[in-house]
């Protein structure tokens, strides 16, 4: 059983949800705005948030989802947060996992999908990865080394045997450490870059994306897969 705090402004949906939380075991508070809920988690222990991106001001002042969860992560930075949004543009989703959020779902949503990745983002975050401070940028870096210019890298010590095309999507997924890369930018780098290379389908970028993965095989470092958005190059959690 984990204790979750709902935030949903939607009088209706929020009852709805809490019961549904509670129906599955857990326990739930829920607020309806930014600033209840960043008071119920400086007062109370949760295991994970569920945060819709919607909010209203407060007597004002813009706190919206993506306020709270930035605070989130600037006070809590492990707690797991699974955000809900009526926007279904890619930015505004892309916005929300470069944010902190560990999942996304858009409205209207099935309540079985929703508790399934509830579920899983709450098994995550209980693995030992987790207990301990994530590593910062400077030692993605310091363990990754790219040349800026030339196609050259390094795990450590070791030179990586990188081709032209390999080395340029590399180099974008380490400038953009821990947030997601499109699909588009992989083909907008590929053509300033790389031109001699050409274009590129989805299925190619695919088996590029395998060959990095495979070549970053016990380093530590993970290409993850962002259903329909694009890429994210993070520490890899067993």
């Amino acid at each position: 059983m984990s204790h979750l705090l709902l935030v949903e402004d939607d009088a209706l949906l929020q009852d709805g949800l809490r019961a549904q939380l509670v129906s599955a075991g857990h326990t739930a508070e829920a607020a309806s705005n930014g600033q209840q809920a960043l008071t119920f988690l400086e007062t109370q222990r949760f295991d994970g948030v569920v945060l819709d991106l919607g909010l209203p001001p407060v007597h004002g002042i813009d706190m919206d989802g993506i306020h709270v969860l930035r605070t989130i992560r600037q006070r809590l930075s492990n707690l797991p947060v699974l955000i809900l949004t009526a926007r279904d543009d890619i930015d505004d989703r892309v916005q929300g996992l470069n944010a902190g959020a560990d999942d996304y779902l858009t409205k209207p949503f099935d309540m079985a999908e929703l508790l399934a990745r509830l579920a899983a983002m709450l098994r995550r975050s209980r693995m030992p990865a987790f207990d301990s401070a994530p590593e910062s940028e400077h030692s993605f870096k310091h363990r990754l080394r790219i040349d800026p210019d030339l196609p050259l890298a390094w795990l450590g010590e070791e030179a990586m045997d990188l081709t032209q095309r390999e080395w340029s999507l590399l180099k974008l997924l380490l400038d953009h450490i821990g947030q997601v890369v499109s699909r588009e930018d992989v083909f907008s780098v590929w053509q300033t870059q790389a031109p001699e290379v050409g274009a590129s389908g989805s299925n190619a970028l695919e088996v590029y994306i395998h060959r990095l993965r495979r070549k970053l095989h016990d380093s530590g470092l993970n290409i993850r897969n962002i259903r329909g958005l694009g890429y994210m190059l993070e520490l890899h959690h067993p």
